[in-house]
């Protein structure tokens, strides 16, 4: 079993940043691929980054590359979404998953393990 706590979320303007934290507990993190997902209120759940177990591997949805960016520290079990230049669009319940496998997807389906999520809100 894994558990995954996020934090991190809140309010923010349009064009502000915030920067969502992860932490992993459970079994040993460093062998996961993780991701970050975010759903809308009367929207489905939709992919927003992932990384490999490495680091060295990453992808991210077109409505955010260049704006977020995914990185993660083994050493803290923690994986972190910074994400700059927020948009009223980007307003969603943000969930991070882990799946069992070193490569990163893009696929829900794929992950094994979710976190509760975190409000995130962007205010025009």
């Amino acid at each position: 079993q894994v558990q995954l706590v996020e934090s991190g979320g809140g309010l923010v303007q349009a064009g502000g940043s915030l920067r969502l934290s992860c932490a992993a507990s459970g079994r040993t993190f460093s062998n996961y691929a993780m991701g970050w997902f975010r759903q809308a209120p009367g929207k489905e759940r939709e992919f927003v980054a992932s990384i490999s177990w490495s680091g060295g591997v990453t992808y991210y949805a077109d409505s955010v590359k260049g704006r977020f960016t995914i990185s993660r520290d083994n050493a803290k079990n923690t994986v972190y979404l910074q994400m700059n230049s927020l948009k009223p669009g980007d307003t969603a319940v943000y969930e991070c998953a882990v799946r069992s496998g070193v490569v990163a997807t893009t696929r829900p389906a794929n992950y094994d393990y979710w976190g509760q999520g975190t409000q995130v809100t962007v205010s025009s």
